[in-house]
């Protein structure tokens, strides 16, 4: 049998045979390695304790206790609950169960509605299924093998998803833990028996796929946890956060409302909340004009050529709106930019014009589906701080410098600490390898300037351009995207952007997009709970 090479966290290396277990080749290096581990990391790809590893590389364990562990363990616990559910209703079809940001759901499809008694009956089956301590057993089928198997079950969902797979997939994985089977890729757990704390929290209605077409099924949300003590500070924590709610807050210190009868997502304004916000938004203006940016604004709707030739046509139509006007197609702006590069572009420019800084207080639009809208923190109608600097390449660092800075000093001013992460490029970018590498390259540096410590967000930057995300943290620690810098090569490019250099030839600038609040509803929404309605004095709407 052939031999893999195997290289642990702290370097040290080992020899096995080919197919020997994770977990076996885990415990091979430290004793206790596996006691609280949920599944296995070979290669940065996450895999089963009992998988085989037939592969040279690194491997390390996945403990109950980081996010990937306990993500790791909620798909578990939600197999059991499909399960669970199985058992006591078998009219029951499944469809899919994944594990979500605080806990999991399973969606199911069953003419009966849930009620919270039966909630509660599936909460006691499923601990009677985790104490059995039986194992998740995995397998690798053929497609085909696996329809049949579907289909005998009565699990129209299940075979739809295989046959929905693309035609290259030869075969799909199956786990099963005592009497019940699933698609799926996992990995899980070793055993039920690992499931200590969980609880099914509500029902909630959801289309088959996400899709409005399909069938509305039922939805069972829980969460779980390694511990029955950190379920415990879960639910302190959410009943903190309840009280914090800016949406119940925002009722009863009348500062805004969301009403169905105007549309789901599209903010009101009370007088208090107008105050507020015109508070925060006259601090915005003042401060603008202290670091040198000119005030512009800019139409609603643009002629859909212009979307077409930004890219926002092929990378964001499905988030845009759009209406025709004398036969002639408009989009509304998603984004305040191509105003402010119309601007630019209205003259000749100079290298000696340079920095040009724009800043709108624009109102955008945003196509968001309703089962995603949250109070102000996720809504169609917002506005945002919008700022776009054009700038020579040799200016590009000392202004990323002085946006950070801007960031630093807004933040200390509402009282959030923050951290910071760099946004590398997505798989549906524009513009050449060369400008990525280029822009990229500026905003690491820029941030190893300032001296501030950041992470790497692989895959998550804007579809033109790179950039470095201010992830504000409000009293419960919660993070929140606000301020953002991003870096755009593209975009000048594909509006013919120059300024006439010392040489007396045309060069192309570089171009800043960036926001030190964001969305203005959403920095409210947050500034609400942050203080729990009780704001610093300069900012409370009644003196």
């Amino acid at each position: 049998m052939s031999k893999i090479d195997i290289r642990y966290p702290d370097d040290t290396r080992k020899s096995f045979e080919e197919g020997l277990a994770a977990g076996e080749i885990l415990a091979s290096w430290k004793k206790d390695a596996v006691k609280d581990a949920v599944a296995a990391r070979l290669n940065d790809r996450l895999i089963d304790l009992s998988s085989p590893v037939t592969e040279n590389g690194t491997i390390d364990a996945v403990n109950v206790h980081t996010p990937e562990g306990v993500s790791v363990l909620r798909h578990s616990i939600s197999h059991i609950m499909a399960e669970a559910v199985q058992q006591l209703f078998p009219n029951v079809k499944v469809t899919i169960g994944p594990s979500i940001e605080d806990g999991f759901y399973y969606d199911f499809d069953y003419e009966s509605t849930f009620t919270p008694e039966d909630l509660k009956k599936i909460e006691e089956r499923m601990a009677e299924i985790a104490a059995k301590d039986a194992p998740f057993t995995r397998r690798e089928v053929s497609r085909e093998e696996a329809v049949e198997l579907f289909k005998k079950k009565g699990e129209p969902y299940k075979v739809e998803l295989i046959n929905d797979l693309p035609a290259d997939v030869k075969t799909v994985s199956l786990y099963t833990q005592g009497d019940f089977t699933d698609l799926c890729r996992g990995p899980h757990i070793p055993a039920t028996g690992k499931i200590k704390a969980f609880k099914l929290l509500n029902v909630a209605g959801a289309y088959w796929r996400g899709d409005e077409h399909n069938k509305m099924l039922q939805r069972i949300y829980g969460t779980g946890f390694a511990t029955p003590k950190d379920m415990e500070e879960y639910f302190i924590f959410i009943e903190e956060a309840k009280r914090r709610d800016h949406r119940r807050l925002g009722k009863e210190l009348d500062l805004f409302q969301v009403n169905e009868e105007v549309g789901p997502g599209l903010i009101i304004w009370h007088p208090k909340g107008a105050m507020l916000r015109t508070i925060i938004e006259d601090w915005e203006r003042k401060e603008h004009f202290k670091r040198g940016y000119d005030i512009v604004l800019g139409p609603q709707i643009l002629r859909d050529h212009m979307w077409i030739r930004s890219g926002h046509m092929d990378h964001y139509k499905e988030s845009m709106y759009f209406t025709e006007v004398e036969d002639q197609g408009y989009g509304i702006k998603p984004m305040n930019c191509l105003s402010h590069m119309m601007i630019y572009k209205s003259k000749i420019r100079s290298y000696r014009d340079l920095p040009l800084r724009y800043f709108e207080l624009g109102t955008v639009h945003r196509h968001e589906k309703t089962g995603v809208l949250h109070g102000l923190t996720r809504v169609r109608q917002f506005t945002q701080d919008d700022a776009h600097i054009l700038c020579t390449p040799e200016q590009l660092n000392s202004e990323i410098l002085a946006i950070a800075d801007f960031v630093k000093f807004a933040m200390g001013i509402f009282g959030f600490e923050y951290e910071v992460e760099l946004s590398t490029r997505p798989s549906n970018s524009i513009g050449s390898d060369r400008d990525w590498e280029m822009a990229t390259a500026s905003l690491e540096q820029s941030l190893k300037d300032t001296g501030m410590l950041y992470d790497i967000n692989e895959g998550d930057g804007a579809f033109y351009g790179p950039k470095i995300d201010f992830k504000l943290k409000d009293a419960l620690k919660r993070k929140w995207q606000c301020a953002t810098i991003q870096c755009d090569f593209a975009l000048p490019e594909r509006f013919d952007l120059h300024y006439i250099g010392a040489d007396g030839e045309k060069h192309r600038p570089v171009m800043l997009h960036r926001v030190i609040l964001g969305s203005i509803e959403r920095f409210i929404g947050v500034l609400i709970e942050h203080y729990a309605g009780a704001f610093p004095v300069w900012l409370a709407p009644v003196q």
